[in-house]
């Protein structure tokens, strides 16, 4: 079987994340925050054909984290020749060789300045939900509940394939 996957990276940090909210006439909403310039990176590998999808939190990013990612997902989403995942990828330094690509993974880069085309990029606003408008004393509580955000996104299929299921996107073909 072959398939194509997604992969994109989101950056959250303890600057607050500030969305418009409704308020009382007369009265403006107040959203505690304190810049403060600490990070947490999601990694998404989402297939927008079927809504599988797999989440990963790290505090950096870089060529030998995104192999040892790479590597683990291939894992766990079973690649090799019987299940071919042809990935979907922007062209961020950590992601452009020389990097090792496990057995069964296939890399397809975008183009340059293609967000557009990026079916992960669309599933940030979901993975903000939780913290929009919120105050984190520490990365650890950010952390709890950004992991806890991306288990609930893993076993909503259906929303991910609503949100990233671009009609273009190709469907899982049998090798022939």
């Amino acid at each position: 079987m072959i398939e194509v996957f997604a992969t994109d990276e989101h950056r959250i940090g303890l600057k607050p994340i500030l969305r418009r909210v409704w308020a009382p006439r007369g009265e403006r909403p107040i959203a505690r925050g304190h810049h403060r310039f600490q990070w947490l990176y999601v990694t998404a590998f989402v297939s927008p054909a079927t809504g599988e999808s797999f989440w990963y939190l790290s505090s950096t990013v870089g060529k030998t984290l995104f192999e040892e990612t790479l590597a683990l997902f291939a894992r766990e989403v079973g690649a090799g020749p019987e299940r071919i995942i042809v990935l979907v990828l922007d062209g961020a330094g950590w992601h452009t060789a020389p990097i090792t690509v496990p057995d069964g993974i296939r890399l397809v880069f975008l183009p340059p300045y293609t967000p557009e085309l990026q079916p992960a990029e669309t599933l940030w606003i979901h993975v903000d939900s939780p913290v929009v408008n919120r105050y984190f004393d520490t990365l650890d509580d950010l952390d709890a509940v950004v992991a806890k955000r991306c288990v609930a996104l893993g076993e909503d299929r259906d929303l991910i394939r609503a949100q990233a299921g671009f009609h273009w996107w190709p469907k899982r073909q049998e090798p022939t």
